[in-house]
């Protein structure tokens, strides 16, 4: 496993982007002659997007929003189809970033919210169908599975005068050939997993037995848990002693580790794939006073009140803003012609919090987290 080209991108595929005007699909003629694409039907992030191209827009988010010289006399339209309704708070915090960027840079706006839960499939379905009978200048899509849903994200791309970003996926469909969403804006899974390991190597030690909580079979568990169990296993030689699928539920991640306490006391870690099964883990845990230390995705909220509380070991901490306060940008840039500065798939910045860190360091990174929708649970 190249773990370098991985985090970075740095071997990443240089494309010449084709421009778009807005409510045209993104035609990249690039993607059509790409080889050497894995056989899952999926293009990575750095495969198809350069490094230096998401660098640059990553200082464009960390930054303050500059006003528009010339914004839209009239609101512009958006419909998200996404799963706000689950118990991590990722989703919401995206929107109301994404709307706190739009009022700092001047851009007005009309959103109609379309939600569900993580595992809602057929619901989402219902939306997308809904959603290709309004006028939508922008629609936002957060899967609740991307292969679950292609068909439906690309009759959206498909549907003239609409320009489609997509939410929590860097994987690109091959199947989709060139013609390509506005954007994909994303915390990396692959990413993450793999700073996950490095974390865990550097702290445990290279050898140990480790228990994952999964999510459910898709893309997403793919790199979040099969990133960090092949990286443990190849660049370390810990051992795996058992997988369960806790479909992304608070109730499946505490099914999860009251199994594994029971059957693998030899069990030192838990490894969630999301903040939910995290908080079922470790209710788990904490019911039999057991030592096993545990691990989470995201840095949410609950994430950091366990971070703090000493409860949670560690979790791969997104700067939970970045994808809403990149959407605003990605939309401003379509509506000044300048998609070109605008990467296919776009990285939000992502370290490892710790239940062992200091006090004002957690702070500092929570605050530059939150900088737009403020620190602490938000209220549902």
């Amino acid at each position: 496993m190249d773990r370098q080209k991985l985090l970075t991108g740095a071997a990443g595929f240089a494309l010449v982007l084709g421009l778009a005007t807005s409510g045209q699909a993104r035609e990249i003629p690039a993607l059509a002659e790409l080889e050497g694409a894995g056989e899952d039907g999926y293009w990575e992030y750095y495969e198809v997007t350069d490094d230096e191209q998401i660098r640059a827009f990553q200082e464009l988010v960390a930054g303050p929003g500059e006003p528009m010289e010339n914004p839209p006399a009239e609101p512009i339209s958006i419909g998200l189809i996404y799963p706000s309704q689950d118990v991590s708070d990722f989703w919401l915090r995206n929107y109301l970033a994404m709307l706190a960027r739009f009022d700092e840079i001047g851009l007005p706006y009309e959103t109609v919210q379309y939600a569900s839960n993580i595992d809602d499939h057929l619901i989402q379905a219902t939306y997308a169908e809904q959603v290709l009978q309004e006028d939508f200048d922008y629609v936002i899509f957060g899967p609740t599975e991307l292969a679950v849903q292609q068909d439906n994200v690309k009759a959206l791309i498909d549907k003239p005068d609409t320009e489609v970003i997509v939410w929590n996926y860097t994987v690109v469909p091959q199947e989709w050939g060139s013609t390509q969403p506005l954007t994909y804006v994303a915390f990396s899974h692959l990413a993450g997993a793999l700073n996950m390991c490095e974390y865990v190597l550097e702290e445990l030690g290279s050898e140990g037995t480790v228990a994952l909580i999964r999510g459910i079979p898709g893309s997403i568990d793919d790199q979040r848990s099969g990133g960090f169990k092949d990286c443990v296993t190849t660049e370390g030689n810990w051992d795996i002693a058992y997988e369960h699928y806790g479909e992304f539920t608070r109730e499946g991640g505490y099914t999860g580790a009251q199994q594994i306490l029971q059957a693998y006391p030899e069990v030192t870690l838990i490894h969630n794939a999301n903040t939910a099964m995290a908080m079922g883990a470790l209710s788990a845990v904490q019911e039999i006073g057991s030592d096993v230390l545990v691990t989470a995705w995201g840095g949410t909220g609950d994430e950091i009140e366990a971070l703090r509380l000493g409860e949670l070991w560690a979790t791969p901490m997104r700067m939970s803003d970045d994808v809403g306060v990149a959407t605003a940008e990605i939309i401003r840039a379509d509506l000044e012609g300048r998609t070109d500065e605008v990467p296919l798939v776009f990285l939000a910045r992502i370290t490892i919090a710790t239940g062992t860190q200091g006090p004002e360091e957690v702070d500092a990174m929570e605050q530059e987290s939150f900088r737009y929708t403020g620190v602490g649970t938000l209220e549902r």
